[in-house]
């Protein structure tokens, strides 16, 4: 049972440590030292400066004098063989030895496990440390396992869900004296160990959301209809101009904002470009003479109050085309009629973007669509021309899921004026008896609007703003209102924060609800976690954070076909994120049926159900329960390769 190791000094022969020739047990474990049948019968006679809390608490309870046996060496020296009785002797002889049914506690020795806490560490840290010791403190493999230690009279509390609430170990911070020690030594045995795994908060349904009265009040109220509608098409086909020229017929831009761009249009030796520079409003937009983010403007009809959104055309800046037109519920299709540039954008000698714009903004959700054919001064307000675009253009249309009823066609001239706000005169297009531009707008239907249910605002720009503060949130409301003191969760930081102050259409307001093109300043957050891709959202009802997806998705006309494994762009609401096709799960055929065996790869054209993994979490709902926030794009090289929906969320971030 004893060892020498050098002078001075006797091993313990459970944990080999080396103790000083005066200690009757061993520092650490607490095995008595007795060897001797002078020892023997002082086994239990145990001093109080020499013995661990670990061999406290296994004796408490225990009588001082037993006529059988009194320590371990008597339990090894009853062996036949003295000599083996070191090796031989296990846990097992020494609980049914000490831990008779004459004892007043029940006892279960297991092994001693060397990575994790025992009572002899909690002590020892509860006397030493001032500050209670966190969970987040032990190493990762811990917490799979965290210990709390409950009385032996209480439950464990449960979960709704039937899992135990991961609680921190509380130590006692004030400092121990010895009566309290041993009072906790004896304390032990009357308490149990249970192990608890991490609880995750049921989140509750958004059909058991109960809107608040104010928004009750609100929606009986007589509101004019707002319509985001998104300005489409292929790069120099004068979307911009269109906007400007639009902008400043109905009385947006006033005659001294219009001089001034003329002016300076013409010093840069780009004349025709004063309208547009109405809508591009930095250097580098203006230098080069091309659209690169978004620009929003704001105009009234007869029937809604209009937010325009114009997209850029070059296929560089699709992204920032994609983040915009998202919040679009009807579109305008800018096509050249000019001879070569309508062939351009329709991609019969390169690639065009017309007909991305056009495929990506159908799967946005976008069901009307205007198709303004403009420069028709360019080609003598020909019928002929007219026709032949509507022609090569509808088929197309038809084939990425528009109903010919829903599609408006109106020949115009942005430059002279032609069929804008007013019909054209007789004399240019005497050959149409359709809508002027503005007219066509009016005749779009305003999309419902769900109202009624919890708050949903995804972020689509952080801006710096003095009336608003400090930074503000710009996008559109998707479900829901909200006004000035409201309480929102933001997303995917978890910051809770309160509204303080609510811009409208660059308009000052009390409240805002869904369909709304809103700014919206906050109190109470760091800053810094507010961010293009986040989500404000009920405090009570928070958007899901996933990073492994399932989508149903449709392949666009790809050169390159793709693979489990292919790294892709994956684009959702205002997110741009890094991912990887994790894996192809099926096709799917005209029927709408699902293969029974997984295809290696997709080519054009074909429908799947397939699985990708993101580099980083984002906001995200499956498209049944938040259209919004359910729609994806995947790109590569530059290209849009694939639309699809969220069918089902695989892994579910727990931050």
């Amino acid at each position: 049972m004893e060892r020498e190791s050098r002078h001075g000094f006797w091993r313990c022969f459970v944990c080999t440590h080396d103790n000083n020739n005066s200690l009757s047990s061993c520092y650490i474990c607490g095995v008595l030292r007795g060897l001797s049948n002078g020892l023997k019968n002082k086994a239990l006679s145990i001093k109080e400066n020499t013995t661990s809390v670990m061999a406290k608490a296994l004796f408490v309870g225990m009588p001082h004098q037993s006529a059988e046996v009194s320590s371990f060496s008597d339990v090894l020296l009853k062996n036949n063989n003295p000599s083996e009785s070191r090796t031989k002797a296990s846990l097992v002889n020494l609980q049914e030895t000490f831990l008779s049914s004459n004892s007043k506690h029940s006892f279960t020795i297991v092994p001693f496990r060397f990575d994790t806490l025992s009572p002899d560490d909690i002590v020892s840290l509860g006397r030493k440390e001032p500050k209670a010791l966190p969970v987040s403190s032990l190493r990762s493999s811990d917490k799979k396992e965290a210990v709390k230690i409950l009385p032996e009279h209480e439950e464990p509390e449960t979960s709704s869900t039937g899992s135990a609430q991961l609680n921190e170990i509380q130590i006692n911070k004030s400092s121990v004296s010895d009566k309290e020690s041993e009072m906790l030594v004896r304390n032990l045995h009357h308490l149990k160990l249970e192990k608890s795994i991490h609880n995750i908060k049921k989140v509750i349904s958004p059909n058991q959301y109960k809107p608040e009265k104010w928004i009750l009040s609100e929606q009986e109220q007589e509101i004019m209809s707002q319509l985001s509608i998104t300005i489409i098409g292929h790069v120099d086909s004068g979307k911009s101009t269109l906007s400007g020229r639009l902008l400043h017929l109905l009385g947006r831009i006033s005659k001294k904002e219009m001089h001034k761009y003329q002016k300076e249009a013409k010093e840069m030796g780009k004349g025709s470009f004063a309208f547009a520079w109405a809508m591009d409003e930095t250097a580098e937009e203006r230098k080069r003479g091309i659209t690169m983010t978004v620009a929003i403007a704001y105009f009234e009809s007869k029937r809604f109050r209009v937010v325009l959104l114009d997209s850029p055309g070059h296929r560089d800046f699709i992204p920032n085309m994609i983040s915009g037109a998202t919040q679009a519920d009807a579109a305008i299709l800018v096509v050249d009629a000019s001879n070569g540039s309508f062939e351009a954008g329709m991609g019969f000698h390169d690639v065009g973007q017309t007909k991305e714009h056009a495929e990506l903004i159908r799967s946005f959700g976008v069901e009307q669509i205007i198709v303004a054919v403009n420069k028709m001064d360019t080609v003598g307000y020909s019928q002929e021309r007219f026709d032949y675009i509507k022609f090569q253009l509808a088929s197309f249309l038809r084939s990425c899921g528009f109903k010919e009823k829903l599609i408006t066609w109106i020949p115009l001239s942005v430059m002279e004026n032609q069929n804008l706000v007013n019909l054209a005169s007789d004399d240019q297009l005497s050959w149409y008896h359709g809508h002027c531009l503005l007219d066509a707008i009016d005749s779009l239907y305003p999309p419902e609007r769900d109202v009624l249910k919890p708050l949903l605002l995804p972020v689509c720009d952080v801006l710096s703003s003095h009336s608003l503060g400090q930074v503000a949130a710009c996008g559109k409301l998707e479900a829901g209102a909200i006004r000035h003191g409201s309480k929102v969760l933001v997303m995917p930081s978890g910051d809770l924060a309160t509204v303080r102050s609510i811009e409208r259409d660059s308009q000052a307001c009390i409240s805002a609800r869904a369909g709304d093109h809103v700014a919206v300043s906050l109190l109470g957050m760091d800053v810094s976690n507010l961010m293009p891709g986040g989500v404000l959202c009920h405090p009570g009802f928070p958007v899901t954070v996933a990073s492994i997806l399932e989508l149903k998705i449709h392949v666009l006309d790809i050169k390159m076909p793709i693979l489990t494994g292919s790294h892709v762009e994956f684009h959702i609401h205002h997110v741009k994120e890094a991912a990887r096709v994790a894996k192809i799960v099926s096709l799917i055929n005209q029927k709408k049926l699902k293969s029974k065996s997984a295809p290696r790869l997709l080519t054009a054209r074909q429908n799947a159900i397939i699985e990708v993994s993101l580099d980083r979490p984002v906001c995200v709902e499956e498209f049944s329960s938040c259209r919004a926030l359910g729609r994806a794009f995947l790109r590569a090289s530059g290209s849009t390769i694939a639309v699809g929906i969220v069918t089902r969320i695989i892994a579910v971030d727990q931050q």
